[in-house]
């Protein structure tokens, strides 16, 4: 097999188990055109089982992350236990993305009674954008100027324009950190009200009250590391300026 057709070493596959053996599983990667992958019983979880069918179930699907390649023996192991909750969540989502795109766009071509393959479309795109849904996100966002340089017909440029309007959403992630703050003596709470000042400047900043001495701080953006970036320099402002009313802040 051509190790361009392998998936890479510790990327997140989707994997479904065929068959379960006594020291582990033989799986299908069905985005890798149902290539086998071999599943060791000390890959499924964390700590020692001793039944393995009370973790994983024939038939069933599974994130896992490629734990090793031997391209010449055409071989390839995977792990369950090296992917953490949110990687799984990460890739189910990028899944469900992919199949809606790739109905969105069947959808288009229908409707235009295009008689372009898929496949010829889908390439076309794939010139310009990591995937489908990263080329509707554009859409959405700039309307049929994201599609200038595809080369498809302009009447499927149109119907693109027309189903992302409809269908997709501006995507947002919410950045958030709990803080502890104790102000001491008379003016406990002004010098708390003080310190939260500095996120009433900004709409996409939210600041609540959960039980003393703790507060949540949340930032909304469209991009994740802008967030991260703005909340720790927040948070740096405020503790400066916690340290010069002489409270406590963590």
């Amino acid at each position: 097999m051509d190790i361009k057709n392998f998936p890479e070493s510790r990327e997140l596959v989707i994997c479904i188990v065929k068959k379960i053996l006594p020291y582990g599983a033989m799986c299908i990667l069905p985005e890798y055109g149902n290539m086998e992958a071999f599943l060791h019983i000390s890959e499924v979880a964390p700590r020692w089982i001793k039944n393995i069918h009370e973790f994983i179930s024939e038939g069933q699907q599974y994130v896992a992350r490629i734990n090793r390649i031997d391209s010449k023996k055409a071989q390839v192991d995977i792990s369950l236990k090296r992917v953490s909750d949110d990687e799984k969540r990460r890739k189910l989502e990028s899944v469900r993305q992919k199949k809606r795109s790739q109905k969105m766009l069947e959808f288009a071509m229908k409707s235009t009674n295009s008689k372009s393959s898929y496949e010829r479309i889908s390439r076309e795109i794939l010139k310009e954008y990591e995937d489908i849904y990263t080329c509707f996100e554009y859409v959405f966002e700039d309307g049929i100027d994201a599609l200038k340089d595809v080369k498809i017909p302009q009447k499927i440029k149109e119907k693109i324009v027309d189903i992302a309007k409809i269908n997709m959403k501006k995507s947002f992630v919410l950045v958030q950190r709990d803080v502890e703050i104790v102000c001491y003596g008379p003016e406990g709470v002004s010098h708390i009200k003080e310190l939260f000042e500095v996120t009433n400047n900004d709409e996409n900043i939210n600041a609540i009250y959960l039980s003393a001495p703790k507060y949540r701080i949340t930032i909304k953006s469209d991009d994740y590391k802008f967030a991260e970036k703005n909340i720790d320099k927040l948070l740096d402002e405020m503790k400066k300026k916690a340290k010069k009313l002489s409270c406590s802040f963590k």
